[in-house]
């Protein structure tokens, strides 16, 4: 009975994480085919992915950044609004783009009677507006979730990573589990 249940185990741990990446590619395909609703699958993926790019193509003409300029200066002054539109772009910033912020990884030791440590990503270096020199801010996304924590932490706690920034964040999302 044992041997069956670990069979049973080892292939749940094998069809799960297959299974649960299926469904959720096919439900954004749906969702995708269903907002352009064109009877084919895959061609509203195809057709977002041509408007997509058009679209970064044509904005990043000279005579359109203008235009997105005033376009995004009267957002960011509509109440609501802005915060919402500020924060998504911002949390789109900094995985993509040119300015990326999780792309310094380190290792924070937490306290100082204690070698415990914890990975995180450096946001920002230096606290001129705010007259704090020894410090920086430092991420710390949560494992199995899309959240984390900032601490403004004193720069001699911290290590820099010569590695790969998205190696350390899918080891601390995965809880570890995945390898460095």
């Amino acid at each position: 009975m044992r041997r069956i249940l670990r069979y049973f185990l080892n292939g749940l741990l094998i069809i799960a994480p297959i299974s649960i990446t299926v469904w959720i590619v096919v439900a954004i395909v749906d969702w995708l085919n269903s907002m352009l609703d064109l009877g084919i699958p895959g061609l509203g993926i195809l057709i977002m992915f041509v408007l997509l790019t058009l679209v970064g193509f044509i904005s990043s003409s000279f005579f359109v950044k203008p235009l997105l300029v005033i376009t995004e200066r009267l957002i960011h002054k509509t109440p609501l609004i802005g915060i919402v539109y500020s924060s998504i772009k911002d949390l789109f910033n900094a995985f993509v783009g040119d300015n990326q912020k999780f792309n310094k990884p380190v290792m924070v030791k937490m306290s100082e009677d204690s070698d415990n440590l914890k990975f995180g990503f450096v946001t920002q270096d230096a606290f001129s507006s705010v007259d704090v020199e020894d410090r920086v801010a430092v991420y710390f996304p949560h494992s199995y979730n899309f959240s984390g924590e900032l601490f403004v932490v004193p720069k001699r706690n911290v290590i820099y990573l010569d590695l790969p920034s998205s190696d350390v964040m899918k080891f601390v999302v995965s809880g570890g589990v995945s390898r460095l």
